[in-house]
């Protein structure tokens, strides 16, 4: 495995093999919806969790295996997992198949690290690295909700498809929100040690000549 030396930097590439995985499983999140809510066929949407998942991983392995990373996957990539999530729980909430407090407990904590972005811009961040407690909770997640579409039902497969899907949505749900907190602490330290980005003014003489 390569270290972080010895990686690529990303460039402007747009068409890269991890970048069309990206916008297929965008393109999965309608399908999805449609399977959950039209003709309610879970097992089809099942699949489509179950595609989503293996495309998450895989367009991260190419990328470092084929070297092609890009500006543009950095942002697909995260984009297209919290479209996934918070379709999932707008789905799953609407078949009453989770209660919609957890529906918005995701989203609220994806609202609150909006919040932070115009701080972090003062600064001249665009965003602050990826932690690993928000990969394991976006992991637990993605394994949570399909196993509690799953769990929609009867028989003994449901039953533990409902216990194991609600510990990957506990775990989920509780490292998420941490990874939340320990990004607005980051951010409240570059606020307070990182001095604000400030606009060059032109000289006098400069503005003079116009």
């Amino acid at each position: 495995m390569q270290d972080s030396a010895t990686l690529p930097s990303s460039s402007d590439r747009v068409w890269t093999i991890p970048n069309a995985l990206s916008v297929l499983r965008l393109g999965g999140i309608g399908l999805f919806l449609w399977l959950v809510l039209g003709p309610e066929l879970d097992g089809a949407a099942f699949a489509v969790l179950v595609v989503s998942g293996a495309t998450d991983w895989l367009d991260g392995y190419l990328a470092r295996r084929l070297g092609q990373y890009s500006r543009i996957g950095e942002l697909l990539d995260p984009l297209a997992d919290r479209l996934y999530i918070l379709a999932v729980v707008v789905g799953l909430a609407l078949r009453h198949i989770i209660p919609w407090w957890v529906a918005l407990l995701l989203p609220l904590r994806d609202v609150l690290l909006w919040v932070l972005v115009p701080f972090l811009r003062s600064r001249g961040y665009r965003a602050l690295p990826v932690h690993f407690l928000g990969k394991a909770a976006t992991f637990n997640l993605l394994y949570a909700f399909p196993l509690l579409l799953l769990a929609d039902g009867d028989g003994v497969l449901a039953m533990l498809c409902r216990v194991l899907g609600w510990s990957f949505a506990i775990w989920g749900i509780g490292l998420y929100w941490w990874a939340a907190v320990i990004y607005a602490l980051q951010t409240r330290t570059l606020v307070r040690t990182v001095p604000p980005l400030r606009l060059t003014r032109q000289p006098a003489s400069a503005r003079r000549d116009r």
